[in-house]
């Protein structure tokens, strides 16, 4: 009994996955965020990641969703609609949301730059024929955010989900919040 207890060494403490690191969701970009990077891209005339970031940050959908989208979902015929409908690979449910004038610009510019077809993807990968992966989406998200100042682990693809609701909520009138009791009549 003696010689098994020599024989175990204590094991080194093993450093959780997430010491250090930030934990939890992580914060919406801000408005002066979103126009820094729109204007540098805008700058760089880098078309294709212009119309990336437009499409995500308006239609809120996940990453996996905006790589995926193809040239009918946003543009069937030939150019960009007002609003497009995508069904979610998550929930399996279909989502209509709105695209900007600024963004149906960018997706119209990109599409015309790069030849696009109807049943492509909007958004090629590497390889030929198929989407950009979500991690090649999260790589470009960081070199944008990087190229702005901006700490590329404070913020990640769900945080362009949850932006459009910050850029919207303080021009909305909040008369629809307010009790029953404090709303004016109405004759």
């Amino acid at each position: 009994m003696q010689d098994t207890e020599n024989l175990i060494t204590p094991t080194a403490r093993r450093i959780p996955w997430n010491k250090g690191k930030l934990i939890g969701p992580k914060p919406p970009l801000r408005q002066k965020h979103v126009w820094a990077i729109r204007t540098k891209l805008e700058i760089e005339q880098q078309t294709r990641d212009l119309a990336l970031f437009n499409v995500a940050i308006d239609s809120k959908l996940r990453g996996c969703d905006v790589v995926a989208l193809k040239v009918d979902d946003v543009a069937p015929n030939g150019y960009a609609v007002a609003r497009a409908t995508v069904r979610q690979r998550k929930t399996g449910r279909s989502v209509r949301f709105e695209l900007t004038e600024q963004s149906r610009q960018a997706i119209d510019d990109y599409i015309r730059v790069a030849g696009k077809r109807p049943g492509e993807f909007l958004f090629n990968g590497r390889r030929a024929g198929q989407s950009m992966t979500t991690r090649q989406y999260a790589r470009l998200l960081s070199e944008w955010l990087t190229s702005i100042g901006l700490d590329r682990y404070l913020y990640g693809t769900h945080s362009l989900r949850r932006t459009k609701a910050t850029l919207i909520l303080p021009a909305h009138r909040k008369f629809a919040c307010r009790p029953a009791a404090a709303r004016p009549y109405e004759d």
